[in-house]
């Protein structure tokens, strides 16, 4: 060896980096393991250097000029070779870049996964390109120092897509549970994954890295599974549209019956109104309201063809003698505590007026429900003839079925409401 050798060869171990012809290198090994003490130490700007020793990581230096000394750098007391007298420090070097490595073109199977959808395994392929970075580089060169030989950059990109390919599988399957999505809605979600990807990619990020950019990328499926997604999407769209009807047929029936009910409703209160209105203006009380309603059964009743026109009159009988019985009672109760009895006109009870009506020609006032006779003057029930003395009686009276009043002979309408006459 000549003098010149032994100069290159004693500068090549003082000066230790990254040699220009390796720059392109994701990870660099440097060849020599026995680094002298105060040898200089380079590191570029978009790297750094990672000691080992006995398979474990005892320091990482940033980029710069470091001289290798113990007491600017505390780590290198680890690494230090005692059977030297500490001149020597023994320990594997690796360079590592930290800057990101661009243009990264992948392919391939993202192995079996579970369409959320339709339960379908299928197994989509994806392609693209990305840029990853080492942001851990202690990490990344324990992970992967074990299966390639550094200084190989295609090994440790295979390496690297192949971790990308199971990340993405993972991210896939993430995003269509969450959005509870099918597989095969994801082609037209590019931008969601590949923001994904960025955010997080964890077979990745236990490697020390990261996905820094995606460049286009695209999703497919082969045939067999295309077709499979498509029948089974076509199905459930099916189901989802008869479900749909179903919820509308329910929703119209309910508001059929809401409205069938609230025109029930509006009907009785009706009923009800026309009812205290003839209680309160025409008959006073119950008990001719009772009579009424049973002379107005029974004239609807004859005017059928006598059909329930008995039921009517007994009905109209009952009231009025219900109604007279309760008038005497009264009657009898005021004359034992030394009153007047007062007597409700319209029973044929006799009152103040009566004698004089009487006197005067005028015909007696009629019970409700009764008929004056024409020939001898008495009350008695409707009928063609007169139960006392046999004389024709006249036509009955009506009422309206709308207020209850008493309808002028011959009239088609009431008069107070508007009702059509019976």
């Amino acid at each position: 060896m000549g003098i010149f050798d032994f100069v290159k060869q004693g500068t090549q171990e003082m000066c230790i980096a990254r040699p220009d012809a390796m720059k392109q290198l994701v990870v660099y090994k440097h060849p020599d393991q026995n680094i002298p003490m105060y040898a200089q130490l380079t590191i570029d700007s978009d790297e750094c250097a990672v000691f080992f020793k006995d398979g474990k990581v005892v320091g990482v230096l940033g980029p710069g000029r470091h001289t290798m000394q113990s007491s600017n750098i505390p780590f290198l007391g680890l690494i230090v070779d005692k059977f030297t007298g500490g001149n020597l420090f023994i320990a594997e070097v690796f360079f590592v870049k930290t800057a990101p490595v661009r243009g990264v073109k992948f392919g391939g199977t993202l192995a079996d996964l579970e369409d959320p959808m339709t339960s379908l395994i299928v197994s989509p392929r994806i392609f693209g390109e990305f840029a990853v970075q080492v942001v851990d580089p202690a990490t990344f060169v324990v992970q992967y120092v074990g299966q390639a030989a550094a200084g190989d950059n295609d090994a440790v990109l295979d390496w690297i897509k192949g971790q990308f390919i199971l990340g993405a599988r993972t991210v896939i399957g993430q995003l269509c549970d969450q959005e509870q999505v099918s597989i095969l809605k994801t082609a037209a979600l590019t931008k969601q994954i590949g923001d994904r990807f960025i955010r997080e990619c964890p077979e990745l990020a236990t490697c020390g890295l990261r996905v820094v950019a995606m460049g286009m990328f695209n999703l497919n499926f082969s045939e067999e599974d295309l077709k499979s997604l498509k029948e089974f999407q076509a199905t459930l769209a099916a189901k989802k549209r008869d479900i749909k009807v179903a919820q509308m047929d329910v929703s119209q029936a309910g508001f059929e019956g809401q409205a069938a009910a609230a025109r029930q409703q509006a009907t009785m209160d009706q009923k009800f109104q026309q009812d205290a209105r003839y209680v309160q203006q025409l008959a006073g009380n119950y008990n001719n309201y009772a009579a009424g309603q049973a002379m107005m059964g029974a004239g609807q009743g004859m005017a059928k063809g006598g059909e329930g026109a008995g039921m009517g009159l007994m009905g109209a009988q009952m009231a009025m003698g219900v109604g007279m019985a309760n008038q005497m009672g009264q009657a009898q109760q005021m004359a034992g505590q030394g009153g007047m009895p007062q007597f409700q006109p319209g029973y044929g009870a006799p009152n103040a007026q009566a004698p004089m009506a009487q006197q005067a020609g005028q015909a007696p006032a009629v019970a409700a429900g009764m008929l004056a006779c024409t020939g001898c003057h008495a009350q008695v029930p409707p009928g063609k003839f007169c139960q006392e003395c046999g004389t024709p009686l006249g036509s009955l009276k009506k009422f309206c079925t709308g207020c209850g009043g008493e309808l002028a002979g011959g009239a088609k309408f009431c008069a107070g409401c508007g009702t059509r006459a019976p």
